[in-house]
């Protein structure tokens, strides 16, 4: 382990695997963290990404399980919707503090295991509707994280968007076409949540670059 070192919040999205795979190449070793804090998809996703990251990566993986924080939850993100019946819009996928929690995880977990640096993914969505997804919010946990520990919140990806993220995959050779991240189904995509919407953007752009 060396001063980079750390741990990556891994869900087997394609911004995850990017990063994942960018961290490869720049030669920064780390500990892929997958927290299953009972999102209906969560089996799926952790399929995703034992296919996604090579096998001395996956070798390393760590899971940790908190589903009954969320146990009475009515995020469509943690209950299942029927696709066919059932009206969803950004809200319903809407998980109090989701993100404040996942931060403070896998920076509690990268101390414990004596790394010091929690990579993580997130990005600048036009789509995203989480308060924990602001500029702000991340530049205040960094802040917090910082101070009442020796964690530095690495977000290598914040500033970009679903296609520059996509186009980096590429760049690096991360297998981005066998990624999940949907948040309204649990097992196909649904190409409607803010997830699909953003993915299948950012892929239509890159097919149109490869066209010209």
């Amino acid at each position: 382990m060396n001063d980079k070192s750390g741990v990556l919040l891994a869900s087997g999205g394609l911004d995850s695997t990017t990063l994942a795979y960018w961290l490869i190449k720049e030669g920064i070793d780390f500990v892929p963290l997958f927290i299953d804090y009972g999102q209906h998809c969560a089996k799926t996703e952790l399929d995703s990404l034992k296919k996604v990251l090579p096998k001395n990566v996956i070798e390393k993986l760590d899971i940790i399980n908190i589903q009954s924080l969320y146990l009475k939850s009515e995020s469509r993100f943690i209950k299942a919707a029927n696709l066919w019946t059932d009206p969803i819009n950004a809200d319903d996928l809407y998980i109090p503090y989701r993100n404040m929690l996942i931060l403070t995880i896998g920076a509690s977990y990268a101390q414990t295991i004596g790394v010091f640096n929690l990579y993580s993914a997130f990005i600048n969505s036009n789509h995203a509707k989480e308060i924990d997804c602001t500029n702000d919010f991340f530049e205040k946990m960094e802040s917090i994280l910082g101070t009442v520990g020796a964690v530095k919140n690495q977000m290598p990806f914040r500033f970009l968007s679903k296609y520059e993220v996509a186009k980096i995959g590429i760049e690096v050779k991360a297998p981005i076409g066998l990624t999940f991240s949907c948040q309204a189904s649990a097992i196909i995509p649904c190409g409607a949540c803010p997830n699909c919407v953003d993915r299948l953007e950012a892929l239509e752009k890159l097919q149109n670059d490869y066209r010209k």
